[in-house]
């Protein structure tokens, strides 16, 4: 049979890590592969030495019938493999268009060409209903647009083989919709794509047939239509998953958490981007608060944790009775406040420092970890390693590795361990299974119901209504900076949060009062 591609026995190791263990991959022309495993199964690390980021030890790759070696990405773009990563790999501070351009620039008379491929991009951006603003700067655009704006650089350098790694990740469920229609068209014209995911259902919606990597190995190469999503999770994590999170009624009891008339305006004070927000969180409940990115989460969380302390003067935010609206983030995490941030990379870890340096960056002050401002190393690694095996944290160098390296998903793991084993009172977890897959999701929600469990408060911040449902007690929904419903999830259903999510139905906290707008929710 031809191939477009073929990964022959590859083999990959750091240190005493194998993260690739003979494996051998191959893709049909035309056709969408998935690429399915467990954090840390390898799949990343298969993909970047396809891409020329890794070498491999041992091993074949062959595009197009033919061997080939590919020592770093310009050889990969030389061959028309195009990869969009999960931590997307643009310049914050350049515009689209020089994004998108960057590294295959041409000169007229010894400057920059930008008219040329300004026409070529808004052509290819037509195309395939891609629209950008190509004057924007990538750091005042959404996620869902930068990694537009990473699908028409693979596009303008002509790419036959697409990799994107976790695509959906950090995509709105409208968002996701479009990025799959797109996806077939592209296979459709001949193209190959390899999709690296952890999100099964998504699987059984776009993939022609899917590889399943489970420890640095392959286990199965699949028919996606003839194989059942259990079946799917079975081969990833080796054992039956439980898909429905099991918990007993909640039995809330004192408030613990409150804020009140919170008002925040943009940057630039033409738009408030916060509009009165107002609830409580009580002991033993999880508050889950849904939306559609862009509505205002983000700034709430910033907010309430100190990430942000700009918001307009009135509002109030207490923690145990105690006021902490002007607190610092150490003040709140002495007044019982945990943390899993939205965003892992920018706020939850510094990434060149080690994986035990991690563990204690927010509690290193502490006595336990320090003597006279002298950090007690064997205390410190020692604790790590605990939180290594009690959370199942996969890394090259167990409590030594340099943060940076480990994959996305075990990044995640790393700050839910240092932040649900300190003590505290109060959880905040924005976006918490974001990139986890579905052995590590069952995990988490076992250890945010156990959090409850234990008399704890919590906030859920999520765009998955699924998480949503099986998670919350209560739930309330934020549009345009306000939050529209309150809701109870024995109560609702999906598609009822999906309406108030989009703007297309409204309803009066505290009141039966609704009005519906004739807007559909793609439209929205």
């Amino acid at each position: 049979m031809n191939y477009a591609i073929e990964m022959l026995n590859i083999t990959k190791t750091f240190g005493s890590l194998i993260a690739n263990d003979n494996i051998t991959f191959q893709v049909k022309p035309s056709e969408i592969h998935a690429i399915l495993g467990e954090n840390g199964a390898g799949k990343s690390t298969l993909m970047s030495i396809l891409f020329g980021l890794y070498s491999a030890d041992y091993g074949t790759i062959k595009i197009k019938n033919k061997e080939v070696i590919i020592r770093d990405p310009n050889d990969a773009n030389d061959l028309k493999i195009g990869m969009v990563h999960q931590h997307f790999k643009l310049v914050e501070v350049f515009t689209v268009l020089q994004n998108i351009i960057l590294g295959a620039e041409t000169a007229v008379h010894g400057f920059i060409d930008y008219d040329d491929p300004r026409t070529k991009i808004i052509a290819l951006s037509e195309k395939y209903n891609l629209s950008v603003d190509l004057d924007a700067y990538i750091k005042d655009i959404s996620v869902g647009m930068q990694q537009r704006v990473e699908i028409l650089k693979m596009l303008y350098r002509d790419a036959d083989i697409l990799i994107l790694d976790e695509p959906t990740a950090v995509l709105t469920p409208q968002e996701i919709s479009g990025l799959f229609d797109v996806i077939k068209r592209f296979a459709r014209e001949g193209k190959s794509i390899i999709i690296i995911t952890h999100k099964l259902d998504e699987i059984k919606l776009v993939a022609d047939r899917c590889t399943v990597l489970r420890k640095g190995r392959h286990i199965d190469t699949v028919d996606v239509k003839t194989t059942t999503v259990e079946k799917l999770a079975e081969l990833m994590v080796g054992r039956d998953v439980n898909f429905t999170v099991e918990k007993t009624v909640a039995k809330p009891e004192n408030t613990v958490f409150e804020i009140k008339g919170v008002n925040k305006f943009n940057k630039d004070r033409t738009k408030k981007v916060l509009n009165d927000i107002s609830f409580a969180v009580k002991e033993g409940e999880i508050l889950c608060i849904a939306g559609i990115e862009g509505n205002g989460q983000t700034q709430l969380v910033n907010l309430l944790t100190g990430l942000d302390l700009d918001m307009e003067p009135g509002g109030i935010i207490t923690l145990n009775a105690v006021d902490i609206t002007n607190a610092s983030i150490r003040e709140r995490v002495e007044a019982g406040m945990a943390h899993i941030p939205e965003d892992r990379q920018k706020y939850g870890l510094i990434l060149d420092y080690s994986l035990a340096e991690n563990m204690i960056s927010n509690t290193y002050y502490k006595p336990k970890y320090q003597n006279w401002g002298f950090l007690k190393f064997d205390v410190i690694s020692e604790y790590t390693k605990t939180l290594i095996e009690n959370y199942d944290i996969r890394s090259s160098q167990g409590e030594h590795t340099l943060t940076r390296s480990m994959s996305g998903g075990n990044q995640q793991k790393a700050i839910i361990a240092r932040e649900t084993s300190r003590p505290h009172s109060f959880l905040v977890a924005a976006q918490p299974t974001r990139g986890l897959d579905v052995g590590a999701i069952e995990y988490v929600h076992k250890t945010i119901i156990q959090e409850r469990d234990q008399g704890n408060a919590i906030l859920v911040v999520s765009l998955e209504l699924d998480e949503i449902m099986n998670l919350a007690d209560r739930i309330l929904v934020m549009y345009d900076g306000m939050i529209v419903a309150e809701l109870d999830p024995q109560k609702t259903t999906t598609e009822e949060i999906g309406l108030y999510m989009s703007g297309s139905k409204k309803k009066e906290r505290g009141s039966s009062h609704e009005s519906r707008h004739e807007t559909s929710l793609t439209e929205s």
